[in-house]
């Protein structure tokens, strides 16, 4: 089996483990089952859960078998944030997130065909509503909480930030009982000697191994471990996965495929080769490859387009990644915009300054107009010397007359018009009614 610890080492993933030593021989000893826990927070997962995602992933192709814990019954009250009470969401609501997750988490690892027996290191998707639902409230105070020390439970971060200001209700108190004792039923039921998470996990994770411990006495399936993952800062300062339009989700009607590719593809140089180490299954060498040519050509963009392509594969597919490479080339005048889909238009033009009209297209402003409306250009006088000296265009065809008006022709899916100010500055004109 791949020695999975120097891996993760290499890329950067590993925060904090509880012994790394006995957690390499027992990876050595393997295969081992191991899980991460999401919960449904919402009705799709986003670009930060990446990480916790391919880590499983990548335990399995090293020869494990991991399991995407869906928290039918953690979600309903939900892991407490550090500056404010959770909403807590209906119970129809929860559901609908829940099988959502579980759609999404099933696209990154392999599992066993349907009807065969699974193997040894195929993938195993749980839901803990399934013995959360109906615990008896007195057994589980009596089994699962007298293990738990109020005086170590008020001295963790979240809770200690939370006292501090606002208070936290008994309700997301309790939330660490209730991740502990998933740790316990997945030793129980599959023999999963390993917890993987976020480092802001570490406290919830450790309360888990230690609550195995003292139920179950790490029998029969041996010591529990705890892992935990490096949290990802951007080099400028702000918050990975979000842009000026919000979180980066899988989902493709929360996110399209373009805006998705164009996320990676837009990441500063500073943070691609690290970001190509946590979200590639690239080589060393292939990296270490794109690393010198964004140190030698950084404005080729290699290691950007490599990680974009392929996490747009393989988070969406390789026919919607063939699409939005289609319209990146299509919006520089290197492809025909007219076989854009209405879908891959509206998200291209999502991401770049435009003006919104409504009317006859013969009713509409001057082509001019319309590139000052749009904001590609900070005048109409400054359009106007862009079209007389040759750099602007229409669908990726020049204007040479400073009078041009729009014809119906220019209409693409009988919404967008593609404007371009020289060679890469991007704006359009959707059509509103």
């Amino acid at each position: 089996m791949t020695d999975i610890i120097d891996e993760l080492q290499w890329r950067g993933l590993i925060a904090q483990t509880t012994d790394l030593d006995a957690l390499r021989k027992a990876l050595a000893d393997g295969p081992i089952t191991l899980y991460c826990g999401f919960d449904p927070t919402a009705g799709s997962l986003h670009v930060g859960h990446l990480t916790q995602i391919l880590t499983l992933a990548r335990f399995q192709q090293a020869g494990h078998r991991p399991i995407a814990l869906v928290g039918g019954g953690t979600g309903m009250i939900g892991d407490p944030k550090p500056n404010a009470e959770r909403q807590l969401n209906s119970v129809e609501t929860v559901l609908g997130w829940v099988e959502a997750l579980r759609g999404q988490l099933s696209a990154f690892l392999r599992f066993a065909p349907e009807g065969e027996t699974p193997g040894a290191t195929d993938a195993i998707l749980a839901n803990n509503a399934e013995w959360l639902s109906g615990i008896n409230a007195i057994e589980f105070l009596r089994d699962v909480g007298k293990h738990f020390s109020v005086n170590q439970m008020l001295a963790r971060e979240t809770v200690k930030s939370r006292l501090d200001g606002e208070g936290m209700s008994y309700t997301e108190f309790s939330y660490v009982l209730l991740q502990s004792y998933d740790f316990v039923q997945l030793y129980r039921r599959f023999g999963c000697t390993l917890q993987t998470g976020g480092s802001d996990q570490w406290g919830n994770i450790t309360a888990g191994l230690d609550l195995v411990r003292r139920i179950d006495g790490n029998e029969p399936h041996g010591q529990a471990h705890a892992l935990t993952t490096n949290l990802l800062t951007k080099a400028d300062g702000t918050k990975f996965g979000k842009t000026e339009t919000g979180t980066v989700w899988l989902d493709p009607e929360l996110t399209s495929p373009y805006a998705f590719y164009q996320f990676w593809f837009n990441a500063d140089d500073r943070d691609v080769v690290r970001y190509l180490k946590v979200f590639s299954f690239r080589s060393q060498e292939e990296i270490a490859e794109l690393e010198r040519q964004t140190q030698e050509r950084p404005q080729a963009r290699a290691a950007q387009r490599a990680l974009a392509e392929e996490l747009t594969t393989l988070v969406h597919g390789a026919d919607e990644c063939r699409k939005v490479i289609d319209a990146s080339l299509a919006l520089f005048g290197r492809a025909e915009l007219s076989e854009l889909d209405a879908r891959t238009l509206e998200a291209a033009l999502a991401e770049v300054p435009k003006a919104e009209v409504s009317g006859p297209v013969a009713d509409l402003p001057g082509v001019a107009d319309l590139f000052a409306q749009s904001g590609l250009t900070p005048s109409k006088s400054a359009a106007r010397r862009a079209i007389q000296e040759g750099g602007a265009y229409v669908n990726n065809t020049k204007v040479t007359d400073v009078e041009a008006r729009l014809t119906e022709d220019d209409v693409l899916q009988g919404r967008f018009v593609v404007l371009r100010k020289g060679k890469r500055n991007i704006g359009g004109v959707v059509l509103t009614g």
